[in-house]
């Protein structure tokens, strides 16, 4: 049962399906769906086909979302799926000021003889540094990892500190390759949710320091990124760089911040990940989680959580965790 919670703008993209029927790509407005696979005259198989036609597409998801003689489902009823199936997952790491400075001090060694506020005002000026320097830091996710924002989502019996991270997601519309940061954000089609889900104890390759982190393991577990539950588009949303991420942990609010935070903007993150690789249609560009993890609160996941994440104008996810079974 999906919830009814409408997003900014007139309408919003998605992967829906009726009980026991194939997920389809649908538009939705005011509460209600239409399956576009029928919709539109070209018949698209899924959501990145959507995309894929966006600017020819868009004029006419306009004017579906005002006809009232369609073919419209409500919402109520219909399984919400994740937006789509990304080809390419591309995350940014140490992005948020203030969490990093978190992170950074949890993780000092024992024998650090620093202060707390001595570790802090490095690590702040790392962070000055590195915006004033352009370097953000990227990598690569799995697409396996994508699951749908009311779907439970497994802890793996090895994660010792499965641990959240709401994100905001840039989703791509057009292959870009080598763009300058001016013109980024064209390349950017909508936003949605991401909870990129780490787990703490194996970020870290404590066997082999000098290689550093391991983000295939602790990251991409199946279902460790519940993405959605909209694809809002980029017209609807004024400014990404002012939007709040709030992440509920039980009901109680653990993470509470603005983009404003990020030290990369979106525009400069597709820019820089463009200058290495070629992003496609469809394509997620996560943009870093903000303070307030697990970890800052001494307080990881564990079976029964349940995890509710919003960002302004995207609507809401709610995940519930659930521990593997042998």
């Amino acid at each position: 049962m999906a919830t009814l919670a409408q997003p900014a703008g007139p309408f919003a993209l998605g992967t829906f399906s009726a009980p026991d029927d194939v997920p389809f790509p649908g538009l939705l407005a005011n509460g209600r769906v239409i399956d576009l696979s029928r919709a539109l005259d070209w018949a698209p198989s899924g959501m990145r086909a959507v995309l894929e036609r966006w600017e020819e597409t868009l004029p006419v998801l306009h004017s579906l979302a005002d006809d009232d003689t369609l073919d419209w489902r409500p919402l109520d009823g219909l399984r919400v799926h994740a937006p789509l199936e990304p080809r390419q997952i591309f995350q940014s790491g140490a992005n948020y000021r203030q969490h990093v400075i978190d992170l950074e001090v949890a993780h000092r060694s024992p024998g650090d003889p620093r202060t707390l506020e001595e570790a802090r005002a490095e690590i702040a000026a790392i962070m000055d540094r590195r915006a004033a320097e352009d370097l953000p830091y990227a990598f690569i996710g799995l697409p396996s990892a994508i699951t749908g924002p009311y779907d439970d989502v497994v802890l793996p019996s090895w994660a010792e500190q499965p641990d959240w991270e709401l994100e905001l997601a840039a989703v791509i519309g057009k292959p870009a390759h080598q763009v300058p940061v001016e013109e980024a954000l064209a390349y950017v089609v909508g936003y949605t949710i991401a909870n990129d889900l780490t787990d703490r104890a194996t970020v870290f390759r404590r066997d082999m320091p000098a290689i550093g982190t391991d983000w295939l393991r602790c990251k991409n577990a199946p279902g460790f990124t519940p993405l959605g539950p909209w694809i809002v588009p980029a017209e609807s949303i004024a400014d990404p760089g002012d939007l709040r991420v709030t992440l509920k942990l039980n009901g109680e609010t653990m993470q509470d911040e603005s983009t404003k935070d990020m030290l990369f903007g979106v525009a400069r993150l597709v820019s820089y990940i463009s200058q290495s690789a070629q992003l496609l249609p469809g394509d997620l560009v996560l943009t870093g989680s903000p303070a307030g993890n697990g970890i800052h609160w001494g307080r990881l996941l564990r079976d029964g959580d349940v995890m509710e994440g919003s960002i302004t104008g995207l609507g809401v996810q709610r995940t519930r965790c659930v521990a593997e079974t042998s």
